[in-house]
């Protein structure tokens, strides 16, 4: 299950929610923005910091680390990246925070003696997830980070209950943007279940969120175009079909491009080359994994694997 871009769009949508998590945050956690910023020399990639407003100088900038998976350097890495940030930036922040997120404790880097001080002070806050308490007792968009921890057996009736409470407390946008997110959330838990059985579980359309609507629309205008070309030489229908199948594949190929190139810069033409010569099914699983990758070393290692 890939969680990176599920939280990074629910900071997006909703920046505050870190601060829900914290004991003391700051008086102005409403107005703080969420971005990705990148740290030169050495480069480091970091995925997730809270910017106060510009009005509020010097104020506090918070790092944001979100760790699904164990990594024995995690600490080394945050540290290092959010200081090296924190000395470039030095006259626009008075202060730094850092909030490392975890599903549970047992996620969490074995080697955390060197770290002691940082770890116990009062600006490093490591959150476990899964002993934040009952969902239902949760804001929601706090439930909805719990949501991606919980088993397939609980996960169903969770959904279902923020859902429910985000129709009931929420704006009309801002719980459409829950349905958008726990619809995600699902149907990377239940990936084997069809759009309709997933549907069915939470009693909801699927076919009504914007996601989908959007992925469809632009894969039927690319298909149609297509599809009219290919028509007039094999057959109306085959020619859709397959015009179908061309749009899909261009429109991916142009998010896969888009994503790694604002990550990581204008792409190598070999690997730009070797990129577009993949098959769909490929391509969707390099939208994913393009997620994890932190240099165009990455993209590389991964494409020489599919090779």
């Amino acid at each position: 299950m890939r969680r990176d871009s599920i939280f990074y769009k629910l900071f997006q949508q909703y920046p505050s929610v870190l601060f829900q998590l914290l004991a003391n945050p700051p008086k102005n956690a409403d107005v703080y923005r969420f971005d990705s910023v990148a740290v030169k020399e050495p480069k480091f990639e970091i995925d997730g910091v809270f910017l106060p407003p510009e009005n509020d100088i010097p104020g506090t900038v918070y790092f944001c680390e979100v760790q699904f998976q164990k990594d024995e350097q995690l600490y080394e890495r945050v540290f290092a990246e959010s200081h090296l940030y924190f000395y470039r930036n030095s006259s626009r922040f008075s202060d730094w925070q850092a909030v490392i997120i975890y599903p549970s404790r047992n996620r969490e880097q074995s080697k955390i003696y060197p770290h002691r001080g940082l770890l116990t002070s009062e600006q490093v806050h490591r959150i476990y997830l899964d002993e934040l308490g009952d969902i239902r007792q949760l804001p929601v968009w706090v439930g909805l980070m719990v949501l991606t921890t919980l088993g397939e057996s609980q996960a169903p009736e969770a959904a279902r209950y923020l859902l429910t409470k985000s129709s009931q407390e929420l704006s009309s946008s801002s719980s459409q943007v829950i349905i958008e997110m726990v619809t995600t959330i699902m149907m990377y838990r239940f990936e084997k279940l069809s759009l309709r059985e997933v549907q069915a579980m939470l009693g909801i359309s699927l076919e009504k969120s914007r996601a989908y609507q959007e992925i469809k629309q632009e894969a039927r205008e690319e298909g149609r175009q297509e599809g009219r070309q290919e028509g007039r030489q094999e057959g109306r229908q085959e020619g859709l079909q397959e015009g179908l199948q061309e749009g899909l594949q261009q429109a991916t190929l142009n998010l896969v491009i888009r994503l790694l190139t604002k990550r990581f810069g204008e792409l190598p033409a070999d690997a730009h080359d070797s990129i577009s010569v993949l098959p769909l099914p490929v391509l969707v699983s390099l939208s994913e994994a393009l997620l994890d990758f932190t240099s165009l070393h990455d993209l590389q290692v991964w494409l020489d694997q599919v090779r």
